[in-house]
């Protein structure tokens, strides 16, 4: 697209460079310079459409970079690589390795709560084994069969709390932890 464009323009200007240049020895021959101007635009134009200017400015870069040994040890601008330089492939592989060695803490760290979470879930669940009451209790407290389902449990529940509530006009704090811990002792 950019390509036919300058063409395009190329072809504009040198048509304008040909009446121009008609014009100039026709009528003054100060039009003869302005044809002379419109003439080195056209044929800029058409260098750059045809690739040529490209291909002329890689192989002076290539033809700097093969002699830039002389270059380097004068510095400034465009003086090649400095000696801190990394290649971009070089900058890619030390970022992967840092993302894979980071990629590998995170799933350890991971293996390492799973592991220890489990055994605190141990230690939990023993520990409220011997504080709480055990399943048939916590069955008789909520007036449930001790293998009735969590629904039937949750109804149980709901309907006791109502009584046992603190807030409640006759409600008891003591029952209320009871009618709780065996709540929690049949749905776990």
């Amino acid at each position: 697209m950019q390509q036919r464009l300058v063409s395009g323009l190329a072809a504009a200007f040198a048509l304008m460079t040909a009446i121009l240049g008609l014009a100039g020895l026709v009528y003054s021959p100060a039009l003869l310079i302005l044809a002379l101007v419109f003439g080195v635009v056209t044929y800029l134009l058409y260098y750059q459409a045809s690739g040529r200017m490209l291909d002329r400015i890689y192989r002076g870069v290539e033809r700097k970079a093969a002699t830039g040994s002389a270059d380097r040890n004068r510095g400034g601008f465009g003086a090649g690589p400095r000696e801190e330089w990394t290649p971009p492939r070089q900058e890619q592989r030390q970022r992967a390795r840092r993302q894979q060695s980071r990629r590998e803490r995170v799933r350890q760290a991971r293996q390492r709560r799973r592991a220890g979470g489990g055994q605190r879930r141990q230690r939990t669940n023993a520990v409220q084994q011997q504080s709480g009451p055990t399943i048939p209790e916590a069955a008789q407290i909520l007036d449930v069969d001790p293998g009735a389902d969590e629904s039937t449990v949750k109804r149980a529940y709901r309907d006791r709390i109502k009584d046992v509530h603190p807030d409640a006009s006759d409600g008891d704090e003591e029952e209320f932890k009871r009618v709780q811990a065996a709540y929690e002792r049949l749905t776990d």
